[in-house]
């Protein structure tokens, strides 16, 4: 016991925040409201130009090298378009709000008829100020929908989709009433209200909240209350916020040793619990569930991004193959409309690296998502991903 707790702890004490990849791309949202824009009208015969926005010359290392992988995945995927041609010009933001903004201005001057990027959700609204001014639309890739609407669009995966799969999955599959366990920060209480809403939506029964100060001690506090939520609701399910590299080691350590143990009450995460790796040997999370992408296409994606550039894609480099696989798409059929929002919002969606999505008039997004578990310590899925937007979760 006292080597998995400590373990567990420490990966707690190492993080303040929820900052795995579901996390909210957030840092300092605009307060003000980008205008709505319809888009521009475009030449299909000559080379769209299409402007990516990219942290370069960050002052963060890490930002320059998630840049130049999405770049890489751009020029992927432009290289496999049939008949659409694309010039990309691409535009330093140093991972600043500030720099994306005088970035799109730019971009719009020069003559971009969309905007792909910028990373971070803050970014993302100063960037759809300039933009949505001369008509141009942003597919960015942060997952904070509350920058999302008017001419800015979301393609990172949001914490309302995998919630709604995931739901609608449990109820489907007798675990319909659900306890909600979340940590006292902004993002895993954004997810908590993203479950609650899903709980709503897809017919289960919402069996209370708990709540915890995300710090080890918090957690410890939190075991009995939310063992004793459990029991005393009935509830079938623990519907979890955190990740792996947050709270969840300690949670599937504790609760189990306090009686609450998956399948019997069955666990079920907001965020990818096959992170990292050695997680799937957590005794706590083996017959949990969560949500993934169609690993398929994923592992597809990721062997041929390595075969071209020598190593692995970036985890939001394949956001960047599905914008400009979005663009080529329905840029083929000749319209000079195909940017427009009225056809960027297709119900009929996209195919990308990650599988089906399709963006939403209010600028969020819907993705085809797996459901997943972990036994004898390999990640099974156990409800595919669908291929079209008439199937399961949608």
């Amino acid at each position: 016991m006292f080597a998995v707790l400590s373990t567990a702890r420490k990966s707690l004490v190492k993080v303040t925040a929820v900052v795995s990849f579901l996390t909210l791309a957030a840092c300092d949202p605009s307060m003000f409201p980008a205008p709505s824009s319809n888009g521009p009208s475009i030449n299909t015969d000559k080379p769209i130009p299409v402007a990516l926005l990219v942290p370069y010359e960050s002052a963060q290392s890490a930002d320059n090298s998630m840049a130049k992988s999405i770049e890489n995945a751009a020029r992927l995927a432009m290289a496999d378009l049939d008949g659409v041609n694309i010039d990309l010009r691409v535009y330093a933001t140093g991972g600043q709000a500030e720099r994306a903004s005088a970035a799109a201005t730019r971009a719009v001057t020069d003559g971009a008829k969309i905007i792909l990027g910028p990373v971070y959700g803050g970014s993302a609204k100063l960037a759809g100020i300039p933009a949505a001014n001369a008509g141009v639309n942003v597919l960015a890739f942060s997952n904070n929908p509350t920058v999302a609407g008017g001419n800015v669009f979301i393609l990172g995966s949001t914490f309302d989709n995998t919630a709604n799969r995931l739901v609608k999955y449990a109820s489907q599959n007798g675990k319909k009433r659900i306890l909600v366990v979340n940590a006292q920060s902004p993002a895993e209480m954004a997810g908590a209200t993203a479950i609650k809403t899903a709980i709503a939506r897809n017919g289960a029964t919402f069996a209370g909240e708990k709540s915890f100060e995300l710090s080890q001690q918090g957690v410890v506090q939190a075991i009995s209350p939310i063992a004793s939520a459990v029991r005393s609701s009935g509830a079938d399910a623990v519907f979890f916020t955190s990740g792996n590299d947050g709270a969840m080691p300690l949670l599937a350590q504790m609760l189990p040793e306090n009686g609450i143990k998956s399948p019997g009450t069955q666990y079920i995460g907001l965020q990818r619990w096959n992170f990292p790796a050695s997680s799937v040997s957590l005794p706590g999370l083996q017959d949990s569930w969560f949500a993934i992408p169609d690993q398929r296409l994923v592992q597809n994606f990721s062997n041929r991004y390595t075969a071209a550039y020598g190593q692995a894609p970036h985890s939001l480099a394949g956001l960047a193959y599905d914008g400009i696989a979005a663009i080529g798409a329905l840029a083929k059929s000749g319209d000079s409309q195909a940017l427009t929002k009225q056809a960027l919002t297709r119900g009929s969606g996209f195919v990308g690296v990650n599988g089906i999505f399709r963006l939403k008039a209010d600028g969020t997004n819907e993705r085809g998502l797996s459901v997943a578990t972990i036994q004898n310590n390999q990640v099974i899925e156990i409800d595919p991903a669908p291929r079209t937007f008439g199937g399961a979760g949608f």
